[in-house]
């Protein structure tokens, strides 16, 4: 049964890539791992910011750890009722918003990671851990993950928006700015003018990674892209109709030039949503018989300076969300030539 529930997963996604020892991937394989690379001539000249990127919401959160302690992004409350050892087991089924690993996700074609970061109580070697509500992996094996794949697909481009930081200080920070230049080394894209970032620039200059860092201590490394440049309005409701509602308007106030756009495809349960969902969990209450509802919004959308850029998702793989979202590349026309950085 197992088997076949990952076979439908893998139709779904377009077929999970893993290549051959050669390296090399054979006709048959059909798979999102190299949409980038695979887009047409003309939309390699065109600006990413203008490009329709699948991104995934809670990025890391296919894995919690509920032997873990609760995180610090969690209220004093809800740590002392996780004293209680079933009260773990709850918080998982609502902290996990993703099935895939990254490098799944990477494979299906996402290409935008939203990361929470924190360090761990009593963990004595400075190592930052993704966190929802419960620990995840540490950041480090995550990048190591990334990395791997990117090696492997030298013309695909990630966008790692580090968003949210939890009981870190200075020191934390150079630890982990320390981790990602060890992870990414030359791959890592200086920031500059978002206008000037295209395919083809990013390929001739080998870079494949665009770092977001929402903390003052972007300022001291050129490869930190402050996170102004990559909005992301937050719709904040249980209601399908008011989220397409607000993705709409803030679609329609997106400034068209001098910034990414991100639009969350996602609902966010409320303390009652949980309350009368408790055992089901976020993807059985809310997210798995809303989706369909949010790919056809997806479906009518056209990327441009003023249109969606990247689209992001919970739980990517319960339909074809990343596929849907890189067809609309289609839609796109040939442009004039951008401005060189």
């Amino acid at each position: 049964m197992l088997a076949v529930r990952k076979a439908r997963r893998k139709l779904r996604m377009g077929t999970i890539c893993s290549p051959n020892p050669s390296g090399t991937k054979t006709s048959s394989e059909v798979c999102n791992a190299d949409w980038m690379a695979s887009l047409p001539p003309h939309l390699h000249n065109l600006p990413i910011s203008n490009l329709a990127i699948p991104g995934s919401h809670d990025s890391f959160s296919y894995w919690v750890d509920e032997k873990s302690p609760v995180g610090p992004d969690q209220t004093l409350a809800i740590k002392r009722l996780a004293r209680i050892s079933l009260v773990k087991k709850l918080m998982k089924k609502w902290s996990v918003t993703q099935n895939l690993t990254f490098r799944e996700q990477l494979e299906a074609g996402i290409r935008y990671f939203d990361l929470r970061v924190s360090s761990k109580p009593g963990d004595a070697d400075q190592e930052i851990y993704f966190i929802h509500g419960l620990f995840g992996i540490k950041v480090w094996d995550g990048l190591m993950e990334i990395d791997s794949f990117l090696t492997q697909h030298p013309q695909e481009i990630v966008f790692l928006d580090f968003n949210h930081f939890y009981a870190m200080d200075e020191t934390h920070h150079k630890c982990l700015v320390l981790r990602i230049q060890e992870a990414f080394g030359n791959k890592l894209c200086s920031a500059c003018s978002v206008e000037s970032l295209t395919l083809r620039t990013l390929w001739e200059k080998k870079c494949q990674v665009l770092i977001f860092y929402h903390c003052p201590f972007y300022k001291q490394y050129p490869f930190l892209w402050p996170g102004k440049k990559i909005p992301a309005p937050w719709a904040n409701t249980t209601s399908v109709h008011k989220l397409i509602l607000f993705l709409e308007t803030t679609l329609s106030e997106r400034v068209p030039r001098g910034s990414f756009h991100v639009s969350q495809a996602i609902l966010t349960p409320r303390v009652k949503t949980i309350a009368r969902g408790l055992v089901g969990g976020l993807k059985n209450t809310l997210v798995h018989r809303n989706l369909p509802a949010i790919l056809d919004w997806v479906k009518t959308q056209k990327p441009g300076a003023m249109g969606v850029n990247i689209i992001t998702s919970d739980f990517v793989d319960l339909v074809d969300f990343a596929a849907t979202v890189i067809k609309l590349n289609d839609l796109l026309q040939e442009d004039t030539a951008p401005a060189k950085c």
